[in-house]
């Protein structure tokens, strides 16, 4: 079998929680069964001297007969009433104390599952061959032997507690009654708590078990783990359309900006970035909308349309798309071309609002070559968004 279909990964924490939802988790029946008699022997122990004496009682008065019980015999059974009470009481109360035991005993092994799928019917379950191979699994085999090796023990030192104190038991019959029932009932305690101590040891070894047998089964293949992690990434072309819908809304909200630039710097076809400068609140000129082909047509004519200066600087354009992000302030580097592209926007608006002469022509800003991602004196590629692809040269 190939190497890679050998389950010797730890099961991932998106499996973990999938098999906490399928209801399984590792549970220890050692520890419920430690739970019941502890809880169970400690109620007896603790419940049944008064319950014995108020029932002793209750008969003692139930059997006192008069002329008028005579008379009545249904009179007998509303005297037997409160003991028939007592007795489903107390039933009662040992089946919630030993119930709350064994759930607290799950929830120590395997911790609180809240699922109804391990009761919901599962047909697969009936097929013969798949529960054959159950039976001799690990864990099965394990746990036959832990209840061997146990049953063993626990029948072991009760035969040497009842071989001890044989003489002893066979002696009472010459004591009052008083103090042979009280010798008796501490006898049996005692042979009771040894037991437990037995129960209690092999709970204690078989909680561990439990887990290391519960995470074996869960393991997996290298194949699995890879099959989980597409599963969780999604589909890469769902992913890519989810990508170039963002860029598409990120693209929409800066271009809601343009109206609000400054100027817009572009090269005739291919880039566009708008540009805004608040002296007394940028410490530096800002990139608010920026795009490529029919973006950077969009671009232009949303400008044009609310009176935004556009100017055509290719270097500039494209240093200016390649290396500022939108809402940040420009490179360092950029500072002196985007102020020299300023103070003739800053001249042109002041012309048009009739406070000087038309500027002439805009001069080419002084952008470094290295910044500009087509100039072959470039150092690196320029960095562009993921996904985006690079624009090309004019």
């Amino acid at each position: 079998m190939d190497s890679s279909q050998d389950k010797d990964l730890p099961a991932t924490e998106r499996k973990l929680q999938k098999t906490r939802q399928d209801g399984q988790a590792a549970r220890s029946r050692d520890l419920s069964h430690l739970a019941i008699l502890g809880v169970g022997g400690l109620a007896l122990l603790l419940l049944a001297p008064w319950f014995v004496e108020y029932l002793e009682r209750t008969l003692r008065q139930s059997l006192v007969f008069d002329a008028a019980t005579v008379q009545s015999p249904a009179y007998m059974l509303a005297r037997l009433k409160p003991a028939v009470m007592l007795g489903v009481a107390g039933s009662a109360l040992f089946a919630v104390l030993t119930s709350a035991a064994a759930l607290l005993a799950g929830v120590g092994a395997g911790g609180l599952v809240f699922s109804l799928k391990p009761i919901a019917p599962q047909f697969n379950r009936l097929n013969p061959l798949k529960g054959a191979a159950n039976l001799f699994s690990k864990q099965q085999l394990a746990n036959v032997a832990k209840m061997v090796l146990m049953t063993a023990i626990l029948a072991f030192v009760a035969w040497k507690v009842m071989g001890d104190s044989m003489q002893t038991m066979a002696a009472l019959v010459l004591q009052p009654s008083p103090v042979a029932l009280r010798m008796a009932g501490q006898w049996l305690v005692s042979g009771a708590a040894l037991l437990l101590l037995v129960v209690f040891l092999f709970a204690v070894v078989d909680v561990p078990l439990q887990a290391y047998f519960f995470k074996a089964r869960l393991k997996m293949s290298h194949e699995e783990v890879k099959q989980e992690h597409k599963e969780s990434d999604g589909n890469p072309q769902l992913k890519g359309r989810m990508r170039q819908r963002a860029r598409e809304l990120a693209d929409g909200a800066s271009i809601s900006a343009v109206p609000k630039a400054d100027f817009v710097v572009m090269n005739p076809t291919h880039y566009a970035v708008a540009l805004k400068y608040d002296e007394a609140a940028m410490g530096a000129p800002q990139v608010v909308s920026k795009g490529t082909d029919l973006l950077a047509f969009k671009i232009r004519e949303l400008a044009q349309q609310h009176g935004v200066p556009v100017l055509q600087s290719p270097m500039l354009a494209r240093a200016l798309y390649a290396h500022a992000e939108l809402e940040q302030p420009i490179p360092a580097q950029l500072y002196t071309a985007v102020a020299q592209v300023l103070a003739y926007v800053y001249r042109l608006k002041a012309a048009l609002r009739g406070e000087g002469r038309m500027p002439g022509e805009l001069p080419d800003p002084q952008v470094p070559p290295e910044l500009d991602p087509h100039s072959p004196q470039a150092q690196r590629p320029a960095p562009r968004r993921r996904g985006a692809r690079a624009p090309s040269a004019e």
